[in-house]
């Protein structure tokens, strides 16, 4: 009887820690869903700017093995983009500003370009992932911070460059683990897009990049090793529910925000939010 009430005794407080720490790696999962769905309201940007370099952090302080940890802040990234794109396609389409054709050649390329950066992603290591996301986050600082912009040079694309921009802008986002927005809306600027249509229609394509993408890396991380429980792939699911339920309901509220705040201020302050990311995963 005295070793049953000493075994009760070790057990119980095991299982009061565990719920605590699942209850605080949770609450920073809802908390970092509402600090992304608020910055990509403000700036416009996909909230995978935010959540992988968080993730990779948090990922990093839970223990997780350095070789995964990256895979799985892209993975879960993506995946959480797909609740998020929702809303937004939901908004522009209102809108009428969706241009619909565009966007179906676009994501006849992007399936296949996300389906082979996810391929390429799982050969990269997990540190050199971090600095190729390093220089990335280096590069999208730098355009926000001097607003660099390509002006209309060309034509409105075509079905074939379509596809062929498609496939670059997929097999990219889906290594850096983010919706696309900071590579579709430039081209399509670049192709004669108006730029509040190639926004829309960057956010539309923002859906196909995610579900190609979290698919993809559900897949490739299926047999890996060091994987924490709860884990489905590379896509980790106390991440994504946590960030994609509150991430939806912040995006509207920094959107209203962006309205009564210095555009151009905002924008220095999160360049240079991404400029220390980017620093600090390259050193």
């Amino acid at each position: 009887m005295a070793e049953g009430v000493h075994y009760r005794a070790v057990w119980v407080p095991a299982v009061c820690r565990r719920f605590i720490e699942v209850s605080v790696e949770f609450l920073l999962y809802l908390v970092l869903g509402g600090f992304a769905g608020t910055l990509a309201g403000l700036f416009g940007v996909g909230g995978g700017m935010i959540i992988v370099p968080v993730l990779v952090y948090s990922f990093a302080l839970q223990g997780i093995a350095p070789d995964v940890l990256t895979h799985m802040a892209v993975g879960t990234s993506l995946a959480t983009i797909v609740f998020t794109s929702i809303n937004a396609i939901r908004a522009h389409h209102a809108k009428g500003a969706v241009r619909w054709r565009l966007f179906v050649w676009l994501t006849a390329g992007i399936v296949l370009g996300t389906v082979l950066g996810a391929l390429t992603a799982a050969q990269i290591s997990g540190p050199v992932l971090q600095k190729i996301i390093g220089v990335f986050a280096i590069c999208v600082a730098t355009q926000m911070a001097f607003k660099l912009q390509p002006k209309a040079a060309l034509t409105e694309p075509g079905k074939p460059s379509l596809g062929i921009a498609g496939g670059v802008i997929g097999w990219a986002s889906a290594i850096f683990g983010i919706g696309g927005g900071s590579l579709t809306v430039p081209f399509l600027v670049w192709r004669s897009v108006p730029m509040q249509q190639a926004v829309a229609t960057s956010s539309a394509c923002g859906l196909p990049i995610a579900l190609a993408g979290a698919i993809s890396f559900i897949f490739t991380g299926w047999d890996e090793t060091g994987l924490p429980s709860w884990s489905l792939g590379y896509v980790y699911l106390p991440a994504l529910i946590g960030i994609a339920s509150t991430s939806m309901l912040f995006a509207g509220f920094g959107a209203r925000l962006a309205h009564r705040l210095s555009q151009d201020l905002l924008k220095r302050l999160f360049a240079l939010l991404l400029l220390c990311v980017g620093i600090n995963f390259l050193v």
